[in-house]
């Protein structure tokens, strides 16, 4: 599988990607994950953020194995002003919600919208493990290039 949505002209933010109804995730999707473990300091979590320019950084559990949670841009926002030094599974509020790439896009708007997420985990389907992150910026992507030539 591999995905078929690729940007035309990254300066002028236009992209090209199947029509919204036959999308899968793997069409919007952002390959790759940025993790960290729950001990990870919140000022560590924010360089990340600010250094790699994403919204949110995957959090492993403690053992570094699976998926615990997903600190976010808001939830770091939300700490401003707190102990910089304090682990990010202290306010790692955003829900963990999974996705696998091969499932539609209008199922993983759903459950962005159901859940009140802006992002969630691409996981492969055979075992969990993380691939990438859907957001619903990616997903308005779609909305906007997509099947446009």
């Amino acid at each position: 599988m591999t995905p078929s949505g690729t940007s035309l002209d990254p300066l002028h933010h236009t992209f090209q990607a199947p029509e919204f109804d036959k999308a899968t995730v793997l069409d919007a999707m952002r390959l790759g994950v940025i993790s960290c473990s729950g001990d990870t300091p919140l000022r560590e979590a924010a360089r990340m953020m600010s250094t790699y320019r994403i919204h949110c950084v995957v959090v492993f559990d403690l053992e570094g194995e699976r998926p615990w949670g997903v600190v976010s841009d808001l939830d770091l926002a939300a700490a401003a002003g707190t102990d910089p030094d304090e682990p990010v599974r202290a306010i790692a509020s955003t829900e963990l919600v999974t996705v696998t790439a091969g499932e539609p896009l209008a199922r993983a708007a759903q459950l962005l919208a159901e859940h009140q997420v802006s992002h969630l985990v691409v996981v492969k389907a055979e075992d969990g493990h993380p691939i990438g992150v859907l957001s619903t910026l990616d997903v308005a992507g779609v909305l906007a290039w997509g099947g446009s030539a």
